[in-house]
C-alpha cells in the first residue's frame, strides 16, 4: 500500500478568475467544448447529482485503485480554495467513494465541486450544502475504508483518466448541467478567448431568433447557428 503525492503545479490565478467569470454563460460546457474543437469532453454519463450549478476551476487530481476503492480522505490535507477535485475511480458504478461528509469537508476547504469517474452517495446532503457533485452513477454502497480503516493506495496530483479524458493536475475543469469539459492548462488562455467570442456570438444570435430572424439571415450575420 502506498500514498503518492506529487508536487502541485503552478497555476496562474488570472486564468482561474477568467474561467470563473464564464460560469453564467448559457450552455457553458458546449461553448467551451466547441472552443476546444470538440476535444476534452467527458462521457455523457457524467451528470450533476446534487445541485445544478455551473462551476470551473483547476483540477486537483486523485487516483485510486480498481477493486480496492478507498475513501480519499487524504485529499483534505492538500485541496485549496477554488480547486475542482477530479477522481479517477475507474468508472466503478456500485461502490461510492464520495459521500455527504466529504462534500462538507470539500466545501469547507473551498473546493468548487467534485468530478468523479465513479459513484457518489448522500447526494441529498450535498444538495443541502449547495455543493456540486458530478459522477457517472449514484449508489448507497460505501467504500471499504469505514470497515477496514485502510485509506490507500492513493495518488494525488498525478495524471488521471476521467470519463474518457486524460486530466492533468491544473487543467481547467468546466462543468454544468449538460456535461464536463477538461481544458488542457497550456491551452486555457486561447480556449478562453474563443469561448468568450462564441458566447457573445450565440447571445446575439439568440436575441435575433427571439425577434423572428430566419436561418439564412442568421447564417449571413453570425456564420453559424
Amino acid at each position: 500500500m502506498k500514498h503518492i503525492i506529487k508536487e502541485r503545479p503552478v497555476i496562474d490565478p488570472e486564468i482561474v478568475r477568467k474561467y470563473s467569470e464564464l460560469e453564467s454563460v448559457m450552455s457553458l460546457s458546449c461553448v467551451v467544448g466547441d472552443s476546444l474543437e470538440r476535444d476534452g469532453i467527458m462521457h455523457s454519463s457524467m451528470k450533476m447529482r446534487s445541485v445544478v450549478k455551473s462551476f470551473t476551476g483547476p483540477a486537483f487530481t486523485v487516483k485510486i485503485q480498481p477493486g480496492f476503492l478507498c475513501d480519499c480522505l487524504e485529499i483534505f490535507k492538500y485541496v485549496k480554495e477554488g480547486d475542482v477535485v477530479v477522481i479517477d475511480a475507474f468508472g466503478e458504478t456500485e461502490t461510492s467513494i464520495w459521500g455527504g461528509l466529504m462534500s462538507g469537508l470539500a466545501r469547507n476547504a473551498g473546493a468548487k465541486g467534485v468530478v468523479i469517474w465513479g459513484s457518489a452517495r448522500d447526494t441529498d446532503e450535498a444538495r443541502m450544502l449547495g455543493f456540486p457533485i458530478v459522477s457517472c452513477s449514484v449508489s448507497p454502497r460505501e467504500a471499504h475504508s469505514a470497515l477496514t480503516q485502510i485509506y490507500e493506495p492513493i495518488e494525488l496530483e498525478t495524471p488521471v483518466s476521467c470519463a474518457g479524458i486524460v486530466v492533468n493536475p491544473g487543467d481547467i475543469i468546466v462543468a454544468d448541467e449538460i456535461g464536463v469539459v477538461a481544458v488542457p492548462y497550456d491551452q486555457a488562455e486561447s480556449v478562453y478567448e474563443k469561448a468568450v467570442a462564441q458566447a457573445k456570438n450565440e447571445e446575439g444570435c439568440r436575441q435575433e431568433i427571439l425577434k423572428g430572424a430566419t436561418v439564412p439571415e442568421l447564417l449571413a450575420k453570425f456564420g453559424r447557428i
